[in-house]
């Protein structure tokens, strides 16, 4: 069997994927696994023999605390779905063929649901044509819309930087003594789970968000209205909407004024526009003054507020792929082990890629407030001890170092 590895990242990026990344390179190299080759924009680049050799950007462990540091995917990603292997075997065949070509024996994809579906076909075309080469599934996603693993690797952050922001907002709403409503949009496909990130910002020096909605609730703009008009009668509010709540009749919010028809290769719609569609009925319906604001892209890349715990834990799933797979481990992906709250602990396994592909986590019904506006503490207990500690980053030049493909 071939002793080189290939590594590639899919879908969208976190402030830590590149953490697994590092973790994947460091321990390929502590195992002498011998060289590690990383697909540029996942399977597709892949497919199109864009490949790097990963010593020549990696080369001491300096450069591998930067990597665990720098935002967005290092290698670059993709949203290709492989094809269902009956009837595309040529396509497999391209794959497995360049994969022998550079003596590939171990295959580590970091990624979301759709990247584990890849593992899921590579790993049984693979047993089909009776190949040695071991294929693990490395998880992340700032949904933390994972099954089976108690959270995934870049939630931790993004709920930190969304935390943090949002205690910044709300101190800034409250410069004038006026009638005001702030909405502001947070990622969040079909789960809430980064939305209720946003009710961390309440303590004892913040008042933090006044409502949050989650997409696992329908949503009914009419209760809305009436929530916001007595929430903001008295003080300027923050409310926090996911990017994907639901009308009773299906449709997105965003779906109100313009059908959204733009859909991924995976057939997911793009979502964007409920914080604006909102704070504009707002305005026209209660005449305060209204602002919407979109965390967009810049929750998923905010490396500068890093979570410690969560660059320790995606470097660890990363390091504990490779040690899977030299011990003979295929067609399985790491997942984090809660051992304790308080004090936190976590441990890592490798389950079968099935129990994970496919399936999506969802924020329990009893940790989302009865009134469908907010989380209960259980959601908070959950979700605080992954966002403790900080990265400090390598600062160059007054800003943060990074390391990048050129």
């Amino acid at each position: 069997m071939g002793k080189n590895v290939m590594v590639g990242q899919s879908g969208g990026p976190t402030s830590v994927i590149n953490a697994s990344l590092a973790g994947v390179f460091a321990e390929a190299k502590r195992a002498n696994l011998g060289k590690v080759f990383g697909m540029r924009n996942g399977i597709k680049g892949l497919l199109e023999r864009r490949i790097i050799d990963m010593q020549s950007y990696v080369c001491n462990e300096i450069d591998v605390e930067i990597l665990k540091r720098t935002p967005s995917s290092f290698l670059g990603s993709c949203r290709y779905k492989l094809p269902k292997i009956e009837g595309s075997e040529d396509v497999y065949k391209q794959i497995f063929n360049i994969l022998e070509e550079h003596g590939v024996g171990y295959f580590f994809y970091i990624g979301g649901n759709d990247s584990m579906d890849t593992i899921m076909k590579l790993s049984k075309y693979g047993e089909s044509i009776k190949s040695p080469i071991r294929f693990m599934g490395v998880p992340k996603t700032i949904d933390n819309d994972l099954a089976v693993t108690d959270h995934s690797p870049g939630f931790g952050s993004a709920a930190k930087y969304i935390a943090a922001t949002i205690k910044e907002l709300v101190l800034d709403s409250q410069v004038y003594n006026n009638s005001s409503v702030t909405v502001v949009e947070v990622m969040g496909r079909n789960t809430g789970w980064l939305a209720g990130a946003a009710a961390l910002a309440k303590g004892d020096d913040s008042i933090g968000p006044d409502l949050i909605y989650l997409p696992e609730i329908i949503f009914n703009v009419d209760s809305f209205m009436d929530k916001v008009a007595k929430t903001s009668a008295d003080h300027p509010a923050t409310i926090i909407v996911s990017e994907g709540l639901k009308l009773a009749d299906g449709r997105y919010v965003n779906e109100i004024d313009a059908e959204k028809n733009a859909v991924d290769a995976f057939g997911h719609k793009q979502l964007t526009g409920t914080a604006s569609y909102l704070a504009g009925e707002v305005s026209k319906k209660l005449g305060v003054k209204t602002r919407a604001i979109e965390f967009a892209t810049i929750q998923r890349c905010a490396a500068h507020i890093q979570s410690a715990t969560d660059v320790t834990e995606a470097f660890a799933v990363g390091s504990q792929a490779v040690k899977a797979a030299v011990d003979g481990n295929t067609n399985r992906v790491v997942i984090i082990k809660r051992l304790s709250s308080e004090p936190y602990a976590f441990a890592t396994d490798a389950i079968e890629i099935e129990k994970m592909a496919n399936i999506e986590k969802h924020v329990p019904s009893e940790w989302i407030s009865k009134g469908g506006d907010y989380v209960t503490q259980e959601y908070l207990d959950y979700a605080l001890p992954l966002i403790q500690g900080e990265m400090s980053p390598y600062y160059v030049g007054g800003l943060p170092r990074h390391i990048i493909l050129k």
